[in-house]
């Protein structure tokens, strides 16, 4: 059986955020440097299909809300994702995940701090290589201060940091609604919206495609900062299902604004050039602003280049914050070294804010654009969707008498079908994410054996017991993926919707065997009364 331990944490973190800071945490966290990026992205890949893109990945990611809505009040702990993880899997899985969430986290800063320099090359040229999107010597030296003002900031109790934030956000939030007004108004080629037969099939597969790799999940991931900052909140139980499904619906509405005024701006001479695939905009850098300037809106181009730093930078800024809590989770289920724990006397945790600049600082050097790093990032956080729904259901079934603040309607149903989606997501990254996913995980499955062996810990109590689904689970997808089409880097052996269809068939399986190869419900019981005890003092 599976042990419950945790290490004590030095300090505590304080219970300071609102309702109205977690929304707009989340809703800030959303629209950064994806909106700058995300519909260029987009409708290159799914051409008028891009608004389908930004619909669908709404569906999945509300879905993952809707789940997380009733997981995350029943840990109100900073980092809570991460000890969802340990629930019902075990010790490696849970170690696994923890790593898993920390690396994605932390290279958010840094790709929010690549986007506001390549935009900023713009007036201060030399900070990305010449003709090209690679930040330069000086743009690395620039990017390792601008990154250590945004850690700075977060030495701030955290009521200051949602202040803060909460400003940004107002302004995030309306620049992009004056964009998509003054673009609606000045511009609109309802042509544009036409599928031509040639293109059909190919939009409709790069719709998909585009959900996982055109910047769409990526943009809308915001929500988990609510579950994230949930042991920081005053009223965890209300507060945290209403800003998880708000902030879903506030930022979807927005980027489906943002794509459908995106395309109907832009002049079809620039189409009829080289087609959605090939869409560019030359002389200015960043999609908007470009069309603002096509449409003569300079005054808003020039809004555009303030806003390619507020909204990079406020999602920077919140990101090291629930990045930091993630961290302070890792490390209290003994993922991380324990000094990573320590939170001072005004509940800023102090040690994992310095690790998160240095791993961030690291990151800039293999992967110095926005472009690079945002495949890396796609590749982490895929990983984060699949433990939601089997927790939802194993603790559904150990506990049914829990107090759940927000009960999901139809669980059942909804849980298998959001398991689905989330393997879909996978699938549609393409077979180069999954190998370097896999690379990762063997890595990590090696690093943690060979500890355990150093430490002589017992197989049983490392939980390898409760991870065989994972072995048929990865295989299966990148078989699948393997045998998928050209555009998903694939043999061509099935077609997309034949390689969907293995892949939703395999991710039903394999989801009632994790649900059945759980560990013991008592032990779930235990894990979840060690927190009802230390609910309100954890971090």
């Amino acid at each position: 059986m599976a042990s419950v331990k945790h290490r004590p944490i030095k300090g505590k973190l304080r219970r300071e955020g609102s309702l109205h800071g977690l929304i707009l945490a989340c809703v800030g966290a959303s629209i950064g440097s994806g909106w700058l990026f995300g519909p260029l992205y987009t409708a290159q890949q799914a051409g008028p299909y891009a608004v389908g893109s930004w619909l669908i990945g709404a569906f999945a990611i509300l879905l993952l809300a809707l789940v997380f809505a009733e997981l995350g009040p029943l840990i109100p702990r900073a980092g809570a994702v991460v000890h969802l993880a340990h629930v019902g899997n075990g010790p490696i899985i849970g170690h696994m995940w923890s790593w898993i969430l920390f690396l994605s986290y932390a290279t958010i800063a840094p790709i929010e701090v690549t986007a506001i320099l390549t935009y900023a090359n713009n007036y201060l040229p030399g900070l990305l290589l010449q003709h090209s999107d690679l930040l330069s010597s000086k743009g690395f030296a620039v990017a390792l201060v601008l990154l250590a003002f945004f850690v700075a900031i977060n030495f701030l109790v955290v009521r200051w940091v949602l202040k803060i934030n909460n400003g940004a956000t107002w302004w995030k939030i309306s620049i992009p609604v004056l964009t998509v007004g003054v673009l609606l108004a000045t511009s609109w080629h309802s042509g544009n919206f036409v599928v031509h037969a040639r293109n059909a099939t190919a939009d409709v597969h790069g719709m998909f495609v585009a959900v996982a790799t055109g910047g769409v999940i990526f943009s809308l991931l915001g929500f988990r900062h609510a579950i994230d900052l949930a042991g920081e909140s005053k009223n965890p139980k209300r507060d945290v299902p209403i800003a998880v499904i708000a902030s879903v619906l506030i930022a979807s509405g927005i980027y489906i604004a943002l794509q459908v005024a995106f395309i109907g701006a832009i002049q079809p001479a620039d189409l009829a050039a080289g087609g959605w695939q090939h869409l560019q905009f030359s002389g200015i850098n960043g999609p908007f602003a470009a069309l603002a300037a096509a449409v003569g809106a300079g005054w808003l181009a020039v809004l555009l280049y303030v806003d390619a730093f507020v909204s990079p930078g406020g999602t920077a800024l919140i990101y090291t914050t629930t990045a930091a809590r993630v961290t302070l989770a890792t490390a209290d289920t003994g993922a991380l070294p324990k000094w990573v724990a320590h939170i001072n006397r005004h509940g800023v945790p102090w040690a994992s804010l310095i690790l998160l600049y240095v791993v961030g600082a690291i990151f800039f050097f293999p992967f110095p654009s926005w472009q690079k790093m945002v495949g890396y990032i796609a590749s982490m956080t895929v990983l984060s969707y699949i433990i939601g729904p089997i927790a939802l259901i194993q603790l559904r079934r150990a506990m049914p008498d829990l107090e759940r603040p927000f009960r999901l309607w139809a669980a059942p149903v909804i849980a298998p079908l959001t398991f689905v989606v989330a393997s879909w997501i996978v699938f549609w990254a393409g077979l180069n994410t999954l190998n370097f996913i896999f690379g990762t995980l063997f890595a990590l499955l090696i690093l943690y054996a060979l500890t355990g062996i150093w430490r002589k810990g017992r197989w049983s109590a490392m939980g390898w017991q409760y991870m065989w689904w994972i072995i048929p689970y990865f295989l299966g997808l990148w078989g699948i993926s393997w045998l998928s089409p050209a555009i998903l880097g694939g043999t061509g052996v099935l077609g997309f919707f034949s390689g969907m269809a293995a892949v939703a068939i395999l991710s039903l399986l394999i989801f009632y065997v994790a649900i059945h190869q759980a560990v013991a419900d008592s032990t779930m019981r235990a894990y979840m009364h060690h927190f009802s005890k230390r609910g309100s003092s954890g971090p």
